[in-house]
């Protein structure tokens, strides 16, 4: 049993007054709001779907609904109905919202950053981009293609995320919004704004005029009564309208967050949100949690001094206390002076050497362990700007490090050998040149492979192969390539553990690919390849600087470099802060072209926030300094002009008394170096576990290190039989019944294929057509007996992971038994084995929702030749069916996932095979 301090217990058990939980560093939040989630799901007539709790991360999600499954698992057993409790980000509840209730938006697909920018530069005109004015302070006219792209996306973002005067916004701007919108919905689109923009003008509409503003509402008022959203501070007013919508039938409101780590203001977040929520919400309780249980005193003490440099004025009032088991000593804290950035950098590879097994207890309770090198991480305020030297002497001497996302990929030597690839493939260097950035790279298993490798290229490069875009597949040219060098984790030259360095560098990528080819499949084979060549050398780097996410689940025992607004969340034993610079961290005000050469200052509120200001530095700072578990580093050497001399923040460490401002030698007793290996928090669709159970290692290809299968010309054309088939029985369940007549025109409403060349494009429509019209002479006389449609279900495999999904059909047979249905656009989709498996986790998972075990199990082919199949399901089969959920769950965990032992017929259907083994002459 869990013991809470007093101030957790007053959050904990405070569940019908409007909360506002005010969250230290590493004050223990997540158990507390499981803990208080859990609390409520016991409260009489309170069902798992009432509750929405909000996360800024999908990893934090994953975190929470874990811990929310352990607790209720381990105080009251099986609850049924945890799959339709929403724990996520606000923008997949936004999307969810919409891809549940209004099927005009079923259709749509999400743009990340990436994909966005590349659409605006592609549609440079259409998009409004280059079309878009800027003000007569300026020094250009218009906005420019690639150069201000990114500027541009997030001009798109303020004028609908902040509280903006739009009477002061001039008329060509608007103009260059309405056509950006305009595009966005065209290509059925969505930015990550505009799915929350959506959802909350349904939120605010009049029900009145709309029958999916009326759907929405009236599941707003129905069902949710508690909402929770952790991160408060990082909030912009565009999602705080979202949470004021779902609260406006008198949900009980939760929020909780620390202005402390306010650290996205130049994404909208403003600070006075979290600081003036009591005075905008009625009868607030404020429960301060000052408790730090992450940090020795040391850190906690020199933290607290940071966060106190911000006015009084600007934060709210708390006091952070040191409550972790681990000590501090003399030494932990150092703030230290070099002369250069190298002699810099050597000093933190020289630390961490010295370091590496030294003993150290993650818990109170756990054994000691030899600290390795995973347990160190390296902050910065810009990797993309400060990260060089380091980078070159962690090479040097053969330390393993990953850059945190896709920031400084292009850096990589194995990834100048792969752009290497695409410049061959446009001519643009020679075959040898090519072959001496492998070798620089040391990829070469096989030399002897070279030519065979180089022949794909060769026959890449043919541009005149045929109209079908497909031919000229990017994904597949590079996939190709790897094979034919035999280049796979196993054969990686080099010490061990280096093949799973480079596989996790050739999944990131994979990934870019992907990105790239989402938005120019279509685009003609020659021009596609010139375009891509010239973007992965001239704006890729950018457009990747920085950016967030990682692509797989992969955690290499290596050291992480990254920036500080990609570490908050985390912790380590080990971090060190380098190149504390004054205009560098904090970072100065620049010049250049920027938001308010657009639009005026004046038009926005509180506009400030989008040039940073120096508390908004501290608390980036302040974020920085409390990952630390114990040992904390700050550094400084001086850079070249403007960045010359220390920052202030260097400065500050060096007065504090916990920090030390000359090195001793590290004393500490040493162990064997042994990772921590913690429980991945990994959320899998029940598709995903369908790759884990045909292949592990295809598994692992895909997710833990991020490769992509390429790009199939017909994509879509599966998920718009199931979106039609969706709306006709989500109808259903509501009394509405369609017929055949309807078929036509539920195709053109969800039929979207935006990869298929125009002759494909209009075979589809037709076969999705005929499909669908099948199905209504087939089966239209059972879609009465609809119960559900688009069931979510969850099956809680282990601590960490969760698989969830939704089941396509619930249907009563005039039987009265009850089926699970899947809809299967093509016969030749997977192997029937997997289906079947496929269909008993689907049973699993509404047992867990309903506590009622469905009778049968169907598959629903939709293809004119496909086979139906019919089966009863079984205790038994459920039985086996979870334990082999349970034993992939145990394998993902190990990170046990080996290759299948002979080439089989899951190899044939893999895209990745070729990665994994060579296809044998005759099957095994």
């Amino acid at each position: 049993m869990t013991s809470y301090t007093a101030a957790q217990d007053e959050a904990i058990t405070c569940l019908d007054e409007t909360l506002q939980i005010i969250a230290c560093a590493g004050s223990g939040k997540t158990q507390v709001i499981s803990q208080r989630i859990a609390n409520i799901l016991t409260r009489p007539g309170v069902e798992p779907r009432n509750i929405i709790a909000f996360t800024f991360t999908e990893r934090a999600a994953a975190e929470l609904k874990d811990r929310v499954m352990s607790i209720v698992s381990n105080q009251r057993g099986n609850v049924n109905g945890l799959a339709e409790m929403y724990i996520g980000t606000m923008h997949g509840y936004a999307l969810d919202l919409l891809q549940r209730l209004v099927p005009d938006t079923f259709k749509f697909s999400v743009l990340t950053d990436i994909t966005a920018r590349l659409l605006v530069d592609k549609y440079s005109k259409q998009s409004g981009l280059t079309t878009c004015p800027t003000l007569p302070t300026a020094t250009q006219a218009y906005l420019w293609r690639f150069a201000n792209s990114r500027l541009y996306l997030q001009l798109m973002s303020v004028l609908r995320e902040d509280t903006v005067d739009e009477a002061l916004v001039p008329d060509g701007v608007l103009e260059s919004q309405a056509a950006y919108l305009h595009l966005l919905y065209e290509q059925a689109n969505f930015d990550f704004t505009e799915m929350i923009n959506l959802a909350v003008q349904m939120l605010e509409a009049d029900p009145a005029t709309d029958v999916d503003v009326a759907t929405i509402q009236e599941h707003i008022r129905d069902d949710i009564r508690y909402v929770v959203v952790d991160e408060y501070q990082d909030v912009n007013p565009l999602q705080e309208q979202l949470v004021r919508g779902l609260v406006q039938y008198g949900a009980n409101l939760c929020v909780v967050g620390d202005d402390d780590q306010t650290i996205y203001q130049w994404r909208g977040s403003a600070v006075s949100n979290i600081i003036s929520f009591a005075d905008r919400y009625e009868g607030v309780r404020q429960v301060t949690l000052a408790d730090n249980f992450r940090s020795s005193q040391g850190i906690v003490e020199l933290g607290r001094s940071i966060a106190e440099l911000v006015p009084v004025g600007e934060r709210l009032a708390k006091k952070m206390v040191a409550a972790s088991h681990q000590t501090w000593e003399r030494g932990d804290l150092l703030a230290l002076n070099f002369d250069d950035p190298d002699s810099e950098a050597g000093w933190i590879c020289d630390r961490i050497q010295e370091m590496r097994g030294t003993s150290f207890k993650d818990t109170p309770f756990s054994e000691a362990r030899g600290l390795s090198w995973s347990d160190f991480a390296v902050l910065y305020r810009s990797v993309a700007k400060d990260a060089d030297p380091l980078v070159a002497e962690l090479r040097r001497r053969g330390i393993p490090y990953v850059v945190k996302g896709l920031n400084r990929l292009f850096d990589a030597d194995e990834i100048k050998a792969v752009v290497g690839i695409f410049r061959y493939a446009v001519a643009e260097i020679d075959a040898e040149l090519l072959r001496s950035l492998w070798v620089q790279a040391d990829l070469l298993p096989k030399p002897e492979n070279w030519a065979a490798a180089v022949k794909i290229l060769d026959v890449g490069r043919d541009f005149d192969r045929g109209a079908r875009w497909g031919v000229y597949n990017i994904q597949r040219l590079y996939l190709d390539f790897l094979a034919a060098l035999e280049l796979r984790e196993e054969t990686v030259p080099g010490q061990a553990g280096r093949g799973e360095l480079v596989f996790y560098q050739l999944g990131k990528f994979s990934q870019v690919i992907s990105d790239f080819e989402q938005i120019h499949f279509a685009s003609k084979p020659a021009d596609k390849y010139q375009t891509f060549a010239r973007w992965l050398e001239k704006q890729a780097p950018e457009y990747y600087a920085e950016s967030d996410g990682d692509v797989g689940y992969a955690t290499p025992d290596a050291i992480t470099l990254a920036t500080v607004h990609q570490a908050k969340g985390m912790q380590w034993p080990v971090v060190f802060v380098p190149c504390l610079r004054r205009n560098r961290f904090p970072s100065r005000r620049w010049g250049g072209l920027g938001l308010f050469h657009v639009i005026p200052e004046t038009a926005v509120a509180d506009a400030d926030r989008y040039r940073g200001t120096l508390e908004d530095e501290t608390r980036l700072f302040y974020v920085a300094i409390t990952r630390s578990q114990k040992y904390l580093y700050a550094t400084h050497s001086p850079g070249v002009g403007q960045f010359a001399k220390r920052s202030q923040f260097f400065d500050h460490c060096t007065a504090n008394s916990w920090v030390s401002t000359k090195a001793s030698p590290v004393a500490s007793p040493r162990l064997e170096p042994k990772p921590r290996h913690e429980t991945p928090q990994v959320v899998l669709s029940f598709s995903e576990l369908k790759y884990l159970f045909e292949c592990p290692y295809q598994f692992k290809l895909r997710f833990l290190y991020g490769f992509n299968p390429p790009l199939h010309e017909a994509l879509g054309y599966g998920k718009g039989l199931h979106d039609a088939l969706s709306e006709v029985h989500k109808k259903a369940v509501h009394g509405e019944l369609l017929d055949v007549s309807s078929a036509a025109a539920l195709v053109r409403r969800h039929l979207h294929t935006p990869f298929a060349y125009p002759e494909l494009r209009e075979t589809l429509q037709k076969s999705a057509v005929a499909a669908i019209q099948r199905y209504f002479a087939a089966h239209g006389d059972q879609i009465s007996r609809t119960v559900h449609s688009e069931k979510q279900i969850q099956v809680h495999v282990a601590p960490g992971i969760t698989v969830d999904g939704r089941i396509d059909l619930i249907r009563r047979l005039d039987t009265d038994e009850l089926s699970v249905v899947d809809f299967k656009s093509t016969d030749r989709a997977q192997a029937e084995d997997v289906t079947r498996d496929q269909l008993h986790v689907y049973a699993v998972g509404y047992e867990e929702l309903t506590g009622q075990e469905p009778d049968l199990i169907e598959v629903l082919n939709l293809d004119e030749e496909g086979k139906n199949t019919r089966e009863e399901v079984e205790s038994s089969l459920l039985s086996g069916v979870r334990v082999k959920i349970r034993e992939a769950g145990d394998a993902l965990r190990s990170n046990s996932l080996p290759r299948l032992d002979s080439w089989c017929s899951h190899c044939d259907r893999c895209d990745l095979a070729a990665l994994c083994r060579d296809k044998p002459l005759s099957r095994s």
